[in-house]
């Protein structure tokens, strides 16, 4: 009788909440399932923003001292009102353009396909969070759980 092989398993640590920091990690999650890797993603600092029901759908692009963005904004116009707007909705425009999902679908399709959202109880403590601000589906957990589950794990990654 044939020994079933080990899925690989991808640990992500996500400790960014901007809009364009959201994407990597859940575009890489839901890849990683569809692939039938096992996932796990560590949710720690403002990366909780992406997992905050109030703050999910609101999440903003800083064009202030970003040097990735496109199109060059001098730190004396990115403190202008309405740049954060105005680089918030080009990044929506490409992600839109790009054809990909909204990030709700993202986080769905991930939790569908069995990856584990992690949410770091150490930072919602300190960020004044509970786990009713928290999206459905989410497991909150210590440094020590997941770095167990990161060290059984082919892939890591800090996004």
């Amino acid at each position: 009788m044939a020994e079933k092989q080990k899925n690989k398993r991808l640990a992500l640590v996500v400790s960014k909440g901007t809009l364009d920091n959201a994407y990597a990690p859940l575009i890489l999650a839901s890849t990683a399932v569809s692939m039938d890797w096992e996932c796990g993603l560590f949710f720690t600092f403002y990366g909780l923003d992406i997992l905050n029901k109030k703050k999910l759908d609101s999440l903003k692009v800083p064009p202030l001292a970003n040097p990735a963005m496109p199109i060059a904004v001098p730190n004396m116009i990115g403190v202008l009102p309405g740049m954060t707007a105005m680089a918030t909705g080009i990044m929506k425009k490409w992600m839109d353009r790009a054809k990909l999902p909204p990030l709700r679908d993202l986080i769905e399709i991930a939790q569908e396909g069995g990856a584990i959202f992690f949410a770091c109880t150490t930072t919602m403590e300190v960020m004044g969070l509970k786990k009713e601000d928290l999206i459905d589906g989410i497991q909150l957990a210590g440094a020590s759980t997941f770095l167990e589950y990161a060290s059984e794990s082919e892939v890591n990654l800090y996004i």
